[in-house]
């Protein structure tokens, strides 16, 4: 069995077909997927889902650095209260992005931080993002009383980025990147201990090879255990049991 650590199952881009996905990721026996939340207007969207697929759809919970503008207090407000309230498996996803618009950055640092704060009171892991940002992120989480735990999700650093992550304490989020025939991760993933890294597809974003360029979902994370299977010459079974492992290890179970 395999679990997708990061996906946007309840995007509008599977309205039409989100039973037909749902029914393909049991045939490739991805049994769990993590839908981290973006917004205040998302909620409801990943909750329905959660709702329609309760075995199998799992909810975070956390304000996404690319919805941080200049009313980001209120859709704050928003996401503490939903924290509160009910349990959710991270508070995620939360992190900062200077690939995008560098307008809310130190609005970005803000909302993280105090999003990693929430995470350590309710006792959850947290998924980051961050794209083009991670040197500044790790920054950020050193300067914590407490440090959290959690997934870099999307990683696509050296390494010496990943050496430092798992020393932290972290996961790495490893998804259709690796499969990409210049992506760089092909040199990293083998240098990473298998017991650190979990699988994710990021859906609808970042299909792998071979269906770059297209609408990415769920039932592709056997395609990303294959390329990982390979790169550290073991098999995929070993792979599916050790990353399944370690997604259990990292969320928190959530109570309907």
């Amino acid at each position: 069995m395999f679990v997708d650590s990061h996906a946007h199952i309840y995007s509008s881009q599977f309205a039409e077909d989100r039973d037909k996905v749902l029914e393909d990721c049991r045939e490739a026996k991805v049994n769990k997927i993590y839908m981290p939340n973006i917004d205040d207007q998302s909620i409801d969207h990943m909750l329905e889902a959660e709702l329609r697929y309760n075995s199998t759809c799992i909810p975070c919970m956390g304000l996404h650095p690319c919805s941080v503008d200049k009313g980001f207090e209120k859709k704050l407000y928003i996401i503490e209260d939903w924290l509160s309230k009910r349990s959710f498996a991270a508070v995620g996803e939360i992190g900062t992005d200077l690939f995008h618009d560098t307008t809310w950055f130190e609005q970005q640092k803000e909302a993280f931080n105090v999003q990693v704060k929430w995470a350590l009171q309710y006792d959850l892991p947290i998924v980051i993002h961050c794209r083009n940002s991670l040197k500044e992120t790790i920054a950020e989480l050193k300067k914590q009383e407490e440090m959290p735990k959690g997934i870099f999700h999307c990683f696509t650093g050296t390494v010496e980025d990943a050496r430092e992550i798992i020393e932290m304490g972290f996961y790495l989020g490893i998804g259709g990147v690796l499969t990409f025939k210049n992506g760089g991760l092909d040199k990293v993933v083998p240098e990473i201990p298998l017991d650190r890294i979990v699988l994710e597809t990021d859906s609808p974003y970042l299909a792998p090879t071979p269906h770059r360029g297209k609408r990415n979902d769920p039932s592709y994370i056997p395609l990303i255990a294959k390329k990982l299977a390979d790169l550290k010459n073991i098999n995929i079974e070993e792979v599916a049991a050790q990353t399944t492992q370690n997604a259990e290890n990292i969320f928190v179970e959530v109570e309907n």
